[in-house]
């Protein structure tokens, strides 16, 4: 487990928050966990209610979609850096619109999403760069998920 330092660092290192300011980092750390994850655990699964955010820190998560008719489907491989569970911070709809398997022992970091969300109502900077961020991974999502779907119905 990292001690406050670590995890400071560890925060900062993250190009998603090379942006904030000490401040926000050191709000941010109020939010955040490292959880770790073994060869097919599942993190989170498509339709339940989302309370985190994760950045992956080691490893490898398989993004898999319920596709009718299909079953479920691998949507993208999600590797070291790479933020999932961004449905978390949606105002109004939290439910997660994919399940997460651990494709690959994995060490992430966990950000209470009720937590983050009070941090953007009362740190408008960092909710500002918070939600830019946010939009551009739903906007990457979806277009990964068509290309799937199209793939899936042209094949």
């Amino acid at each position: 487990m990292l001690n406050q330092v670590g995890m400071i660092a560890t925060l900062k290192s993250i190009p998603w928050f090379h942006d904030l300011s000490p401040e926000s980092i050191q709000n941010l750390l109020k939010a955040a966990e490292i959880r770790s994850f073994e060869r097919d655990d599942v993190i989170f699964t498509e339709g339940e209610l989302n309370q985190f955010l994760y950045v992956i820190l080691k490893g490898r998560i398989q993004i898999e979609s319920f596709i009718p008719g299909h079953g479920l489907r691998p949507i993208y491989i999600a590797e070291p850096l790479d933020v999932i569970g961004w449905s978390s911070l949606t105002p109004v709809v939290r439910q997660n619109p994919s399940s997460s398997r651990v494709i690959e022992k994995s060490r992430l970091i966990a950000f209470r999403a009720e937590k983050i969300q009070h941090l953007c109502e009362i740190d408008h900077e960092l909710g500002f760069i918070i939600m830019q961020r946010v939009a551009n991974i739903v906007a990457s999502c979806m277009l990964n998920h068509r290309i799937k779907l199209l793939g899936l119905m042209s094949g």
